[in-house]
């Protein structure tokens, strides 16, 4: 499921910010193949490095595994996009954050995963740095990142969170976005009592009214509003609408995995083209795997493209330096305990290669 860029100075707030391999459980279960039952020989563009003295690569041997937050989105719209006739076994898995995708990676247990800026800040703080690199960034909307209150809450404004539960999906945008606006508001961390809970446990908590509120995205948000709540807050405008893609060292360093990591890219951003062309039909889809009205769906799909059109970037001092802004702020209201450099969790291998990505029509 981002953040916004030097903005107002976050005030002084107390938190302690637990180890992030102790972060939310609950991955979700869900997960899907797609692969040629006679895969074609890869093409230049795919190979590892994309060098012409790059050695060929046997891609069929290649199981990615990549993981993605919501609803199984990529699957479906890979196929309905025609773009499952992938030289190697692509494997989706589906989890309720970007935080349980780096725990996986963490486990080796995923190649690629994606996340906003706010899990790969934590999860560097892990054992082994979490075992991976940010290889990549893509901008897309910031809406439906919001705080909702349950039907008939008596709550107004921010400003009256004051005492109340909140709750949020710990080191997540959610949790970045609920600081901020309650900043904006003159609150500090410590003038709600803050519940992490997953986005699942949260929207059920909100719904059966444990918590007063509740700081989300995506799907949960979409329900909420299906359940009666309404938005307090919107985080649309602090959000930074950059997106990342993570990937394990070993994959990165093993030259088919690499050479499949590209392809995969590649195809990622002939998706994103093709739902702006078959809008839609992909809010149907979209609609019923999300159990929200058609309209609704395509309204959501329309505006988010005005806002940001969903692509991948090749930007990568632009990406670093919006994340850094992130780090800094979490540092300076006690979030981390120190302040850290995001570029080291940073790769360039795929810097070139993400070029011809961006630039091929």
């Amino acid at each position: 499921m981002s953040i916004a860029k030097k903005r107002v100075s976050l005030a002084m707030i107390s938190l302690c910010i637990a180890a992030f391999a102790a972060g939310c459980a609950n991955q979700a279960a869900s997960s899907g193949d797609a692969k040629t039952s006679s895969p074609p020989a890869p093409s230049p563009s795919a190979s590892a490095k994309s060098t012409a003295a790059a050695p060929a690569v046997d891609l069929s041997k290649v199981n990615l595994r990549v993981g993605q937050t919501g609803w199984n989105s990529l699957e479906i719209g890979f196929k309905e996009a025609g773009l499952t006739d992938t030289p190697y076994k692509l494997q989706f898995s589906v989890f309720q954050g970007g935080n349980l995708q780096l725990e996986a990676m963490a486990a080796n247990n995923l190649d690629l995963g994606s996340t906003s800026e706010i899990p790969p800040i934590f999860a560097s703080q892990a054992a082994n740095g979490g075992n991976f690199k940010v290889i990549a960034s893509f901008e897309s909307t910031t809406l439906n990142q919001e705080i909702v209150i349950p039907k008939g809450s008596p709550i107004k404004s921010v400003a009256e969170l004051k005492g109340k539960k909140v709750a949020y999906v710990n080191a997540t945008t959610a949790h970045y976005f609920l600081v901020k606006i309650l900043q904006n508001a003159g609150l500090s961390w410590s003038d709600i009592e803050a519940v992490p809970l997953s986005t699942s446990d949260g929207l059920s908590a909100l719904i059966s009214g444990k918590v007063d509120a509740l700081a989300s995205y995506g799907n949960a948000i979409i329900s909420a509003h299906q359940n009666g709540a309404t938005e307090l807050a919107s985080a649309k405008d602090i959000l930074s609408g950059n997106f990342l893609y993570e990937a394990t060292p070993d994959a990165i360093n093993d030259p088919a995995k690499h050479a499949a990591i590209v392809d995969f890219l590649g195809r990622l951003n002939k998706f994103y083209a093709w739902t702006r062309s078959n809008q839609q039909k992909w809010a149907e889809i979209t609609a019923a795997n999300t159990k929200q009205p058609v309209e609704q769906a395509l309204d959501t799909l329309k505006k988010g493209e005005i806002q940001r059109p969903s692509k991948i970037s090749s930007n990568f001092d632009k990406a670093i330096a919006s994340e850094q802004d992130v780090a800094d702020a979490l540092t300076s209201v006690g979030l981390l305990k120190s302040k850290i450099d995001v570029s080291a969790t940073w790769s360039r291998a795929f810097e070139e290669e993400l070029k011809k990505i961006t630039t091929t029509p």
